[in-house]
């Protein structure tokens, strides 16, 4: 069976031409030509059926055969905010499985413990598209800079707002605990418990040292709720893999 090639084309309704960078990959890299066929997506929900019709210099024009509107593949609305790690490549390798799995929007969070205070979201918008493409999806997840927590968390969403750290309760409320022996999640519900697949989920994951306890106060006091990642201690990215995997799988269709 022949590959079908996707290509991103955000403003498909008003033009007739790939953008330049998606043009040089038609015909640099993949050389396709004249009347071969290709998939378009929006980034909106819309996939489209598409010919070349002509090929000049750099430029790449098109005509749509057929449109599709396409459903999104889970309810509600998926937002991922995490402490963006020292070595940007592990949030590039987020942006990108995180996308292949399914979310809406990602935002990178400036915490007290952030080894990271900025993000050139230029990169990460590369790597959303790339894997959009790769997975055949028709929605494109929202990037955001650097915020502020305070900033963040005061925001005003709709839906179910979880913070996921790895404090005891007992540490939030600044209390001695009765048992030493407690495990570090002990107190705190599993998020995938937590969550309503019909309603819009947003989930906060922290650096690597994790969210300050005034900051998971904080959030609280917002209106968050403390949620669990499982029992094992995770990487900040490996974390908010798992906070996009459980989201995605109880809101899947």
């Amino acid at each position: 069976m022949k590959e079908i090639h996707f290509f991103y084309a955000p403003d498909v309704g008003h033009t007739s031409e790939l953008p330049p960078d998606e043009a040089a990959h038609c015909l640099r890299v993949l050389r396709l030509q004249t009347g071969d066929e290709i998939r378009l997506t929006d980034g909106a929900g819309h996939l489209y059926r598409a010919e070349i019709v002509s090929t000049a210099g750099k430029r790449c024009a098109f005509r749509i055969l057929e449109e599709t509107e396409r459903q999104p593949e889970w309810n509600g609305h998926l937002h991922l905010a995490v402490a963006p790690t020292k070595n940007i490549d592990r949030m590039e390798w987020l942006a990108e499985k995180a996308t292949e799995i399914g979310f809406d929007e990602l935002t990178f969070l400036d915490c007290d413990y952030s080894e990271r205070k900025v993000v050139k979201t230029e990169r990460i918008e590369k790597i959303l598209v790339a894997a959009m493409k790769q997975s055949h999806k028709a929605f494109k997840p929202l990037c955001h800079g650097m915020e502020h927590f305070g900033h963040f968390v005061a925001r005003d969403f709709t839906g179910q707002k979880f913070i996921a750290h790895c404090y005891d309760e007992a540490d939030i409320r600044g209390e001695a605990k009765a048992d030493e022996d407690k495990t570090m999640e002990s107190g705190k519900p599993f998020l995938f418990d937590q969550l309503d697949p019909c309603a819009d989920a947003v989930v906060m994951v922290g650096p690597e040292g994790d969210f300050s306890v005034d900051e998971v106060r904080k959030a609280l006091s917002c209106g968050f709720r403390s949620v669990s990642l499982g029992r094992s201690r995770l990487r900040t990215e490996t974390a908010a893999l798992v906070a996009v995997h459980l989201m995605h799988i109880k809101h899947a269709r």
